[in-house]
């Protein structure tokens, strides 16, 4: 099957609704990457969220993401109950513990890695049959098939940010006072070093969340100084 009547097997033009924890978000990250492919230009596709926000200009994210030579999803080897406690034996011999993964949702890949997440039927099939809550397939199911099939092709690393210090189902969310340019720059190169094209750099991420409708006034303020931008 070609890439166009790939992505468009998957294309539904009627609302389908999507539940948090639930496989309907990953068919929801199937339809969007099918929809983005039915353009020959798109070369990368990012996934975020109406909380992201960029944290640097257009030129900079687009130069990060067209040169760069791995896609970005997140995928590790979480050894504790929110990771391999999520495991279904059932998924054995086609995904062993072994090969199961954990990872951020928001990710970024490149052409051939998001055809092949649209074509992908054998491990789809699993997780929409054994994974369920406390298994979330956003979580698990992108960073375990790349992991399995197409593991050269990844960074295993998100390049958004989102901070996990507080405990629960949901990440911690930015508010307007926090917004200083003393907190962005932490986040822009606050991160512990990365790799990127076999070099280390300070310049791990791209984008952040989850931040407020609140925050939107002190952000357009702080752009022209952080973006090199007027508005």
């Amino acid at each position: 099957m070609d890439a166009l009547c790939l992505a468009l097997s998957l294309i539904s033009f009627t609302l389908q609704p999507v539940y948090w924890g639930d496989f309907s978000m990953i068919d929801a990250e199937r339809r969007l990457l099918a929809n983005a492919l039915l353009d020959p230009s798109n070369q990368k596709f990012v996934l975020l969220s109406d909380s992201c926000i960029p944290l640097f200009n257009f030129t900079t994210t687009y130069s990060y993401l067209v040169n760069s030579k791995l896609s970005y999803i997140s995928s590790y080897d979480e050894k504790r109950k929110s990771g391999r406690g999520r495991y279904n034996p059932q998924m054995s011999p086609n995904i062993t513990i072994q090969d199961w993964r954990k990872g951020s949702q928001w990710f970024e890949v490149n052409r051939d890695l998001a055809l092949a997440i649209v074509d992908e039927q054998n491990y789809y099939n699993l997780f929409k049959e054994y994974c369920h809550p406390p298994c979330y397939n956003d979580e698990h199911y992108l960073p375990t098939m790349v992991n399995i099939l197409y593991g050269e092709l990844n960074s295993n690393r998100t390049i958004t940010h989102v901070d996990w210090s507080i405990a629960g189902p949901h990440p911690r969310k930015f508010v307007r006072s926090e917004i200083t340019e003393e907190f962005l720059n932490s986040i822009r190169f606050g991160s512990n070093e990365c790799v990127y094209n076999d070099n280390t750099t300070p310049m791990c991420v791209l984008f952040a969340r989850k931040f407020t409708p609140g925050t939107l006034k002190p952000l357009l303020m702080f752009a022209p100084l952080l973006f090199g931008t007027k508005y």
